[in-house]
């Protein structure tokens, strides 16, 4: 797939072949402006392609699927988009959706994930417009991982966050990966090689639009 901004004549993203499956942990590094979030969006069909198509089990994603290809492939953006109310309001919201009506909001489960990120349990009282820049990730985080999707696409997920924080982010994603290693995947953005090297078993690098192997320094 490929990705131009018509307007001002540049190449967003490279021609470029992915495939991910099941099982899978991937780290992409790379500077900034390199594409890497051009990139997720591509494969969360939140942006359109020039050329190229987006494959789900095989099988190419049309209109009529795309609601149920999001509710598998969740994308965590590096500044969330936050609502109104509590960090419950918030976690309670996709259950009001068409396409979550199917499931129920597990309280319990959501303090769960909220106390393994390093939130102690009063956390989905607060208000929202209380968050810090790193809570609001965490919130949507929870929010995503307790819709149990098959593949998370996490856009620097810990950018915000404090280095405890952070680690804290990175074993809630393990245990959430490791719980069904066999049904789940993720592609993880982040600038910091080290937690490249600890999140994936798989790095690549993006540079000027153009995924590749990972090197060792990225400026």
């Amino acid at each position: 797939m490929t990705r131009r901004d018509s307007m001002r004549g540049r190449t967003l993203l490279g021609a470029t072949d992915f495939a991910l499956v099941a099982g899978d942990r991937v780290a992409i590094t790379g500077p900034s402006g390199s594409g890497k979030s051009v990139f997720l969006r591509a494969l969360a069909l939140l942006d359109p392609v020039d050329a190229g198509q987006i494959f789900w089990h095989g099988r190419p994603v049309g209109r009529t699927a795309i609601l149920r290809f999001r509710r598998n492939v969740a994308y965590v953006r590096q500044r969330p988009a936050i609502l109104d109310g509590t960090v419950e309001d918030n976690l309670r919201y996709p259950y009001s959706l068409r396409v979550y009506r199917d499931l129920q909001f597990d309280r319990t489960q959501a303090v769960s994930f909220a106390t393994r990120a390093g939130r102690d349990s009063d956390f989905l009282s607060k208000r929202a417009s209380e968050l810090s820049g790193g809570e609001a990730q965490v919130t949507a985080l929870v929010r995503v991982l307790q819709l149990t999707p098959e593949v998370l696409l996490l856009d620097e997920p810990t950018a915000l966050l404090d280095p405890d924080s952070s680690h804290a982010i990175e074993a809630l994603v393990t245990a959430w990966f490791e719980a069904t290693p066999a049904s789940r995947a993720f592609v993880w953005v982040s600038h910091d090689p080290a937690q490249a090297e600890r999140m994936s078993e798989r790095r690549l690098s993006m540079r000027a639009g153009v995924l590749g192997a990972a090197a060792e320094v990225y400026p």
